[in-house]
């Protein structure tokens, strides 16, 4: 599965290719590694200027389990301000490319 390529208005994108994570917003994507046995996100739960709560399948897991995100730290060691970027993000859904 690829990203989608754009993130428009006040909403982010997050996506996962096994254990890539995509955040994209605006003309920006922010590529991080997540958990080894990470399948799929499957929803948002809670989006907190960052901080992030979401569903996700993993390897070791049938059922979906609650995980968190923090993108602060990420974004601070790709030398982005994070309060500038997250500023205008109003909520993340998931979205994947078909």
């Amino acid at each position: 599965m690829k990203a989608e390529q754009t993130a428009t208005g006040k909403t982010a994108y997050l996506t996962n290719d096994k254990d890539v994570i995509f955040f994209l917003f605006g003309n920006r994507t922010i590529r991080f590694k997540g958990p080894y046995s990470l399948n799929l996100i499957t929803q948002v739960q809670e989006w907190d200027h960052g901080y992030l709560v979401v569903e996700a399948f993993y390897s070791h897991s049938e059922k979906p389990v609650e995980d968190y995100i923090d993108l602060v730290p990420i974004l601070q060691d790709l030398y982005i301000d994070p309060d500038t970027f997250l500023k205008p993000i109003e909520k993340v859904e998931v979205r994947y490319a078909r």
